[in-house]
């Protein structure tokens, strides 16, 4: 099927399937983050977490039967990845989540569709539309009602903006990953041995980062700890990731993204739940902007 016929075709009953998979997954990955960075460093439990998921790739490709044998730039490619897809752009939000509750951390990951317009517009040239500078403004301007509840009056200010900031560098470093994704692609390079690779590298990276940072190596010993972790990686890690390629392929990547604005509903009412997040009038009016942006962003369209 064409490209243009994914992107207009209704959704079969595997595309709605597929696709509530992914909101699921990736909305319920943030909480358990959480419970990654409560006793054991931000680096060392994602050390843990790629050397369970890496391994598990590449068997998965091998089984599939496709080639890991790459050249010299083809290596250099899968290294990006793992500095913006599977280390950088994750200790970042890892050291966030020790600051800002689960669910808000899922609504400002969602801004890297936002950002991803500056990206595209720097890295592949992509032509900026006025839709999508309103949509920037509308869905950056939504973050500041977010969390003005969470700053406003408390003496953990500091603590919650720094938060804030490791949360939008981490978002950043993801939307870098995807422009390297996207140049990947067309230079032919598939995605699931890239992303077996990047997943390795991205290992290197962090256990470089480890040593140097001199991060106490231990395990949690807690069961909420190893259960979380395992999730990570091979729910947020693999499935998630397979399931959303997949759906990419069969209605196309504007369908697709649309997920980016549903799974932080999910995040939040988890967070509502387990984290006693509080709902606020500026937090509800704020997420609206939020989704609002990324849906203008989104749309489909020359305007």
């Amino acid at each position: 099927m064409s490209r243009k016929g994914t992107q207009h075709r209704a959704l079969a009953g595997r595309d709605i399937a597929l696709y509530v998979a992914v909101v699921l997954m990736w909305g319920s990955t943030w909480i358990a983050l959480r419970f990654q960075v409560e006793n054991v460093a931000p680096g060392v439990s994602l050390l843990y977490r790629f050397m369970i998921a890496a391994p598990v790739m590449f068997i998965w490709v091998a089984a599939r039967g496709q080639s890991l044998r790459f050249g010299l730039k083809a290596h250099v490619y899968f290294a990006s990845l793992g500095l913006c897809l599977f280390s950088g752009n994750f200790l970042f939000l890892y050291t966030a989540a020790k600051s800002i509750t689960s669910g808000l951390l899922a609504v400002v990951f969602s801004t890297a569709s936002l950002m991803n317009i500056l990206n595209g517009a720097l890295w592949l040239k992509t032509p900026v539309l006025p839709r999508q500078i309103v949509g920037g403004l509308l869905g950056f301007g939504g973050l500041g009602f977010v969390f003005w509840p969470e700053i406003a009056g408390v003496s953990e200010y500091m603590s919650i903006m720094g938060g804030l900031a490791f949360a939008l560098l981490g978002t950043f470093f993801f939307s870098l990953g995807n422009m390297s994704s996207a140049r990947g692609q067309k230079r032919g390079l598939p995605l699931l041995p890239s992303t077996a690779w990047g997943m390795a590298y991205g290992c290197l990276i962090l256990l470089g980062f480890v040593l140097v940072s001199g991060a106490e190596i231990h395990f949690d010993p807690r069961p909420v700890y190893a259960l979380s972790l395992i999730y990570l990686a091979l729910i947020g890690s693999v499935a998630a990731a397979t399931a959303y390629l997949s759906l990419l392929g069969r209605i196309g990547p504007t369908a697709a993204a649309y997920t980016t604005v549903l799974y932080p509903v999910v995040a939040l009412m988890i967070s509502t739940v387990l984290e006693g997040y509080v709902w606020s009038w500026p937090a509800m009016i704020g997420l609206g902007l939020v989704f609002s942006g990324n849906l203008i962003v989104l749309r489909r369209g020359r305007g």
